[in-house]
């Protein structure tokens, strides 16, 4: 007797202009409980995301009408669907241009099978209303509800502005949360320039959590682009 076939509990919308890379990205996400929808150029893209209302968009930024960042731009007006950006482009200022757009994460190609997966998970977490609110890692446990940090158990002293840098990293977990972002939500608009703020409190952070909490690393710097944490469950 054959096995009964298991409808896709998940749609991902594909907007690429390049046919190799839909039919890779599409045998790749049916494989792993995706139905897939493409798109071949920017306007096609946004009109499917209105349509079909995906779980997940993968964007290309090089599409032959709009840019990708564009595109991002106009589905974020109406839409906070989980966009993760594949692209050849891996300068920073790409990188920066699209998070900064609303993109949630940014994976060059050509990318990893896995890798990428691992980020689409990563991407419908976040996407999620639930509210995280206990950050495990190892022997590090972030509790926003309590607005405690714990470190085997024992109390860590974080100054305001350490906790308000680390709560933002919690909330977006997994993500890269670039440094206008990061200074914007703990400075203002005033300090997007700042950097130096960033690295001096991330650095008292690292001091403070990682030593034995997360020995790979637990804040991870992209560099020239922001921070993501890693290695958390809720």
């Amino acid at each position: 007797m054959s096995s009964p076939i298991t409808e896709p509990s998940q749609t991902a919308l594909v907007i690429d202009d390049e046919p190799q890379i839909r039919r890779l990205l599409r045998v790749t996400l049916e494989a792993n409980g995706y139905a897939v929808v493409d798109a071949t150029n920017g306007k096609e893209g946004i009109v499917q995301a209105a349509q079909c209302r995906p779980d997940v968009i993968l964007l290309d930024l090089g599409l032959p009408d709009l840019t990708g960042v564009k595109v991002l731009k106009r589905i974020r007006e109406w839409s906070q669907v989980p966009v993760v950006i594949l692209s050849v482009r891996d300068r920073e200022q790409d990188k920066i241009a699209a998070l900064d757009a609303g993109a949630d994460d940014y994976v060059t190609k050509p990318f990893a099978s896995g890798e990428l997966l691992a980020r689409l998970r990563t991407a419908r977490r976040r996407s999620q209303p639930a509210t995280i609110a206990v950050f495990r890692a190892a022997d590090l446990e972030i509790d926003l509800s309590a607005r405690l940090v714990r470190k085997h158990g024992v109390e860590v002293k974080l100054t305001p502005t350490e906790y308000a840098l680390l709560r933002q990293l919690v909330v977006h977990a997994g993500k890269v949360i670039t440094h206008r972002q990061l200074l914007t939500e703990i400075w203002g608009p005033g300090a997007v320039e700042q950097t130096h703020y960033l690295r001096v409190h991330i650095a008292h952070l690292r001091e403070k959590l990682e030593d034995s909490a997360a020995p790979a690393g637990l804040i991870l710097t992209e560099p020239g682009v922001g921070y993501r944490l890693v290695g958390g469950t809720d």
